[in-house]
C-alpha cells in the first residue's frame, strides 16, 4: 500500500466509525468470533490481542470472561468505539493505537492474537501474519477471519470498487484452501476452519441499507421469518455445515491456527 492510498484508507476508517455513533446498527459476527476463542480464555487469565478494532464487541466479550484485552487500530475513532463498547457491557479494554504491521508490543508476549475484516485489505497480508507470529507466545493460538471468495457479495464488491463507489476503498477475499495455506507459509499449525453465512442475505441488507439512506426506517435488522420455516432453514444449515462443500457458499472464512 503507497504512502497515498495508505493515508486515504487511513481517513476513510476515521470517518467511517466517527459516523457510527449507534453502534447497534452496525451487523455484528453474529458470535462466530467468541464462539472460536472463548475455550481458549475461560478460566484462565489470557493475554489476547485484537488487531484492528472496528466495532471492539468480541473484545469486550472476552474481557468480560476474564481475559486481559489489548485492542490494537491505527484510528482513534475505532478505538473511541471500542472503548463505548467495553464500557457499556462493564468490562475493561487496553486500547492502544499503533501499526499492524509494526505492532508497539515485545516479542511472545499474548496467548491469543485475533483480526475480524482486517486482512481482507493488505494487498500483501505476509508482513501482517509475520507481525501476530512475533507477538505470540510459542503455543499461542491466531485467528484470521475475512470475506469468502464465492459469494453474490464478492460480485457486487467487485463492481462497486471498479466504480470507485465501495465504502471499504481496495479490498480482496479468499477461499479456504488459500487461506489456509497463507497461515500455514507464516508459521502456523492450522488448527481448524469455520464459516457462517449472511443472515439476513445479501438483498434483504442492502435494500434494508437502501431505504434508511432514504430516511425510511420500515424494515427489522433481523427480520423473524415464519417460525416452521426459520427451524427448518437452521436445521438444514446446521447439517450442511458438518461438509467441506459449505466452505464454498459461505459468506464469511476462518481459520484458528497455533505458533509452533
Amino acid at each position: 500500500m503507497s504512502g497515498k492510498e495508505g493515508a486515504q484508507a487511513r481517513q476513510r476508517w476515521q470517518r467511517y466509525w466517527a459516523e457510527r455513533e449507534d453502534i447497534d446498527e452496525v451487523y455484528s459476527n453474529e458470535g462466530r468470533i467468541i464462539r472460536e476463542l472463548m475455550p481458549l480464555v475461560e478460566g484462565g487469565d489470557s493475554l489476547v490481542l485484537e488487531v484492528g478494532a472496528g466495532s471492539g464487541r468480541d473484545s469486550a466479550e472476552l474481557a468480560r470472561a476474564g481475559a486481559a484485552v489489548v485492542v490494537l487500530d491505527y484510528v482513534l475513532s475505532s478505538l473511541e468505539t471500542a472503548g463505548r463498547v467495553a464500557e457499556s457491557v462493564g468490562s475493561e479494554v487496553l486500547l492502544v493505537c499503533g501499526d499492524a504491521n509494526a505492532m508497539p508490543f515485545k516479542s511472545g508476549c499474548f496467548d491469543v492474537v485475533f483480526h475480524q475484516g482486517l486482512m481482507e485489505h493488505f494487498r500483501d497480508p505476509r508482513p501482517l501474519l509475520e507481525e501476530n507470529r512475533r507477538v505470540l507466545k510459542k503455543g499461542g493460538h491466531l485467528l484470521v477471519d475475512v470475506p469468502q471468495k464465492y459469494h453474490v457479495y464478492t460480485v457486487v464488491k467487485h463492481v462497486l470498487m471498479v466504480l470507485g463507489k465501495w465504502f471499504a476503498g481496495w479490498e480482496t477475499e479468499y477461499t479456504v484452501g488459500g487461506l489456509e495455506k497463507l497461515i500455514a507459509g507464516s508459521g502456523f499449525r492450522i488448527v481448524r476452519s469455520y464459516g457462517d453465512w449472511m443472515v439476513p442475505g445479501f438483498f434483504y441488507r442492502s435494500l434494508r441499507y437502501v431505504l434508511a439512506r432514504g430516511g425510511v426506517v420500515v424494515l427489522p435488522k433481523y427480520p423473524r421469518g415464519f417460525g416452521p420455516l426459520r427451524r427448518l432453514g437452521e436445521g438444514l444449515r446446521e447439517r450442511f455445515r458438518e461438509r467441506r462443500l459449505a466452505f464454498y457458499t459461505y459468506h464469511v472464512i476462518g481459520t484458528l491456527a497455533r505458533r509452533e
